[in-house]
Order: structure tokens, then C-alpha cells, then sequence
């Protein structure tokens, strides 16, 4: 039986030629668990909104959308709020109490429900949850995982009917994802509840849906089941390229085929039963014997009463090379980036930028010698136009990586998630810095916005910088790093280059490393996967 039915929906926001999305179609049965994808601007988030009245956003609207047969214009406020329940991205912006457990009594509060119901569910969901070992903590005591699983449990305690989630991982390191996305799963498969999420890391989310959506444009691509939506995108390599790794490695090796895998398991299986006869040589690559960055034995605390953030950290990044840095959410991995930077200041230790202590460097640093682009890019932007934010920074549009022309005469608001990356760095690049500091630099942008990205940095290192990432995207890190490093705890506890690094972790790896490592060591991209297997 359909849960959601929605029929000829249009949207277009005020003051736009074109529409956000365009003719959208289709039916979700009960107990599906639905997931969405497509570039950044395709129109993902405004179909999500869409089927939820208190965040329907402003502007032209045709078509109707049905939840059990009743629109959704006549549900009653308290209906909407119980029924269909709505994960954001950004794990601050849900929570508004300051304690964990008022967090999760907080709407039933506002339903005016007994105490003993309230008391009863909040128990109930803080054990499914696991939430007993912090239930009493402040809401800003919990790192983002956590935050993100507090977001959750609060819409889960209203008993929903729906379950609606906008790229729920996007700021979580890659254990907190699959952690979270598991829990989704089991969401699903324990209550029969109806799941509709949207994500950019696929990896994991594709395997565990019952159906695919693609979207492009405004309009629906492919919404099928998710080996057969693939195939018919497979010919687009810009949204193939968000596709699984198994899926990809799949396709450019048979490229006329009629299914695809979608999991490690079922990668592995192609590549021991087809290629099992490879061997790849290790890999070397020579770095500059000039040190860009030094840290040595770096201690901070925020509060003298409270614990260290960074605890002894040991660092050198060389000349000229691309180096990411990678680890779970609270790590130190941003604060790390702040002290180099000279925005939080060790109490301990030495820092060390071109053999000249950072404490020397005084008015002069962010001139020709480090620039930081910060997590939420939007934070450099003061200015109504791109075009206004660049002369003010006196960028050179001509000796940017990459062609900014098209952004010029846009409210940096109104870009897309790798465009307003771009925008951002080409304001920061006015200061010719020699070190370039990147604090997630992929973070909530589709694939394609990915490869252009990574192809900057390269351009970027090309020409003689130094780049300092921090990031959870590990395919990211093993396609354009030169090495990488493991933070854990406030120090780092490991450094290599990808192929050596990604083959030898457990978790902090790609898909492709777990799918070859057995047979065919050092290989961690599909790209590599493809071309040695071809051989």
C-alpha cells in the first residue's frame, strides 16, 4: 500500500526562471526504504521539504503530495509533527534544548502528553539508542556523531510515520556514518517504518535501500530497484561517478552489462573470479626535503580546567605536496588546523612554518604564506556578488586553477556546495599563500563537485603550494593526497602514502582497498582497480 504519493510536482522559487523541480511523479510503499541522489542543485532537498509542511519553502508550487491517501495541506500542525518526522544535515541546527534527555522529551512535551507516556518513551528510545551512558550530559558536550544519533532518537520518540533524512552522515567521520546509517537499517527492518534519505556518500547508502532514486535537473532520472537504476545512468559519467565502487569497476570493465554489483562482497567476488592474476608493484614517491610545516610535541587546551585537545602532536608536512589528515569526529583534526594557522595558540611545543617559528611571523602570516579555508565556507563571504568578493580581495581572475567567470555575477548564497568551494578558495588565493589549510573541503558536495575539486588542488600543487586537508572522505584523500595521516586522541598516530596507508587500515579505508587487498595489494582507487585490471 503507498504511504506517500506524489503527483505532478512543481516548485520554483521566488524571483527564479527556472524551476527547482520539474513534472515529479511517484509512489512509496510502506516499509520502503527509499534513496535519493543527484548533483548538488538538482533539486534533492526541495522535493524532501516538500513533504513536510513546516519546512515547505516559499515560492510557486503545482501538484499535490499525499501522505496515506490525505494531502499533506490538510494535516493539522500536531499531525505533521507526529507523522513524518525529519533529520537535517547539520546536527546543530536541530537541537534547541541544552540537555540530552530534555532533548528527547522536548516534543512530546510540546504534544502535551502525560508525564508518565513522556517518561516511558524517552526511557524506551535512550535504551534502543544507547544513550543511557550520556543521557544526562549538555547537548554541546556530544560530538556530531552523537549529536546526529540525539537528532534521530528525538524524531523517533514521536513514533513517525515517515522517516525523512537530508544527508544525515555529511559531517560524520566514516564510522559514525556506517554506524549511523546502520542504525537506519535496522530502523527500517524492526518497525517496517518508511525511510527516504538522501546522501552523497553512497558507498553504504545504495546497498541497504529497497529502491533507487536518481535525479537531474529537477526531474526524476531512474527510480527502480538500485542495480537497475544504475544501469541506466551508466552512461553518465558524471552521475556514475557517485554510483558504488563495485558498480563502477563493474561497468568500465563491461561496459555492456545488464547488472552490476553493488557491495565489497559482491566486488570481490568479480575481481577474484576474473582478475585474480595481478600483482602491483609498491609504490615510492620522492617529496621535497624542504619542510613546509613542523610541529613538535604541540599541547592545547581550550580551559585551563579542561583537557587536552592536542596532546603532543608530532607533524611534518613537506614542500609542494598534498597531505590530508583523517580521523573520528573530536579528534583535534580542526583544532590542529587553528594552531597552525596561529587562531588558538599552543601552550606547549614548537610550530614551525619554512623553518621560521610561527611566533615570528607576527601581521605577516596570511600574507604570501598561509591562507585557511575553513569549514563553512560561507563565513569568507561578505558580499552581495562573487564578482564584488573577489575584487575586494584583489584576486586574479587569470591566475586562478580554474574559471570563476561563470560564478562572478552570483550571491555566493545561491551557489551549489562545490561552487561555493570554489568561490571561497578563489577569495582566499588573493594572498598568494605558499601553505593552503582546507578544514573538509568535500563536505556536502556531489561527486562531479568532487573531481573538480580534487583537480584544483592538483593544479594547485602543480604550481608549487602546500595543502593541508582535513577530511572523512577517504576516496577523496587516496585519489589526490601524496600521504596521510591518522589522528586519534589529540596526536597523530600514523603517516603514510594512500596506497600504503588505506591497505593496512580496517575502517579508515575505501571500498576498493577491501575489495583487492586479498589478491592484489596497494590498489585503493577505482581508477587504479580498472587499470591494472585491464592489463
Amino acid at each position: 500500500m503507498e504511504i506517500l504519493t506524489v503527483e505532478n510536482l512543481n516548485f520554483t522559487y521566488p524571483l527564479c526562471q527556472k524551476s527547482a523541480i520539474q513534472d515529479i511523479s511517484f509512489q512509496i510503499q510502506k516499509g520502503e526504504l527509499i534513496v535519493l541522489c543527484g548533483a548538488t542543485g538538482c533539486g534533492k532537498s526541495t522535493l524532501l521539504r516538500m513533504c513536510k509542511p513546516e519546512l515547505m519553502p516559499n515560492g510557486q508550487k503545482s501538484g499535490r503530495v499525499f501522505l496515506n491517501q490525505k494531502e499533506l495541506s490538510q494535516l493539522t500542525p500536531e499531525e505533521s509533527a507526529v507523522r513524518i518526522g525529519y533529520v537535517m544535515q547539520n546536527p546543530e541546527q536541530q537541537i534547541v534544548t541544552d540537555k540530552v534527555w530534555h532533548e528527547l522529551a522536548y516534543g512530546l512535551e510540546n504534544l502535551h502528553l502525560s508525564q508518565e507516556i513522556i517518561a516511558r518513551r524517552v526511557a524506551e528510545m535512550a535504551s534502543y539508542f544507547g544513550i543511557g551512558a550520556w543521557y544526562e550530559k549538555a547537548t554541546s558536550e556530544l560530538s556530531g556523531g552523537q549529536k546526529q544519533l540525539l537528532n534521530l532518537a528525538s524524531v523517533m520518540v514521536m513514533q513517525p510515520e515517515i522517516l525523512i533524512l537530508d544527508e544525515p552522515t555529511a559531517q560524520l567521520d566514516p564510522i559514525a556514518a556506517s554506524d549511523f546509517l546502520s542504525v537506519i537499517r535496522k530502523l527500517n527492518q524492526d518497525f517496517g517504518l518508511t525511510v527516504i534519505l538522501t546522501e552523497h556518500r553512497l558507498e553504504e547508502a545504495i546497498p541497504l535501500c529497497d529502491r533507487l532514486m536518481i535525479m537531474q535537473s529537477g526531474r526524476i532520472l531512474a527510480f527502480d530497484e538500485p542495480k537497475k537504476a544504475i544501469i541506466k545512468i551508466k552512461n553518465d559519467k558524471k552521475l556514475l561517478y557517485a554510483m558504488p565502487s563495485a558498480a563502477r569497476i563493474c561497468l568500465a570493465l563491461h561496459p555492456d552489462a545488464e547488472t552490476c554489483p553493488l557491495t565489497v562482497r559482491e566486488g570481490k567476488a568479480l575481481l577474484e573470479r576474473y582478475y585474480q592474476h595481478i600483482s602491483v608493484p609498491e609504490q615510492s614517491r620522492q617529496h621535497s626535503e624542504k619542510k613546509a610545516l613542523e610541529m613538535k610535541e604541540a599541547y592545547f587546551r581550550y580551559e585551563r580546567s579542561s583537557p587536552d585537545i592536542l596532546q603532543g602532536v608530532n607533524l611534518t608536512v613537506y614542500e609542494n605536496e598534498i597531505f590530508c589528515i583523517l580521523g573520528e569526529n573530536g579528534s583535534g583534526k580542526s583544532t590542529c588546523l587553528k594552531a597552525i594557522a596561529n587562531l588558538v595558540k599552543i601552550y606547549s611545543g614548537e610550530i614551525k612554518l619554512f623553518d621560521k617559528n610561527l611566533k615570528k611571523y607576527k601581521n605577516n602570516l596570511y600574507q604570501n604564506c598561509l591562507a585557511l579555508l575553513p569549514q563553512d565556507v560561507r563565513t569568507v563571504f561578505v558580499r552581495n556578488t562573487v564578482r564584488k568578493e573577489l575584487e575586494e580581495a584583489g584576486t586574479e581572475l587569470a591566475l586562478l586553477p580554474f574559471d570563476a567567470e561563470k560564478l562572478l555575477d552570483r550571491h555566493p548564497y545561491d551557489l551549489s556546495g562545490g561552487e561555493q568551494q570554489l568561490a571561497a578558495l578563489a577569495r582566499v588565493l588573493a594572498a598568494k599563500p605558499k601553505i593552503l589549510l582546507l578544514d573538509e573541503p568535500t563536505k556536502g558536495i556531489d561527486a562531479a563537485s568532487k573531481q573538480i575539486i580534487t583537480e584544483v588542488l592538483r593544479n594547485l600543487k602543480q604550481a608549487g603550494m602546500t595543502i593541508i586537508a582535513v577530511t572523512h572522505d577517504v576516496e577523496f584523500a587516496a585519489e589526490c593526497a601524496d600521504r596521510c595521516a591518522m589522528f586519534f586522541r589529540g596526536r597523530v598516530m600514523a603517516c603514510d602514502m594512500p596506497e600504503k596507508f588505506f591497505s593496512e587500515n580496517s575502517f579508515y579505508t575505501t571500498s576498493v582497498s577491501r575489495m583487492t587487498r586479498e589478491f592484489c595489494k596497494n590498489i585503493v582507487t577505482v581508477e587504479k582497480a580498472v587499470r591494472f585490471c585491464q592489463h
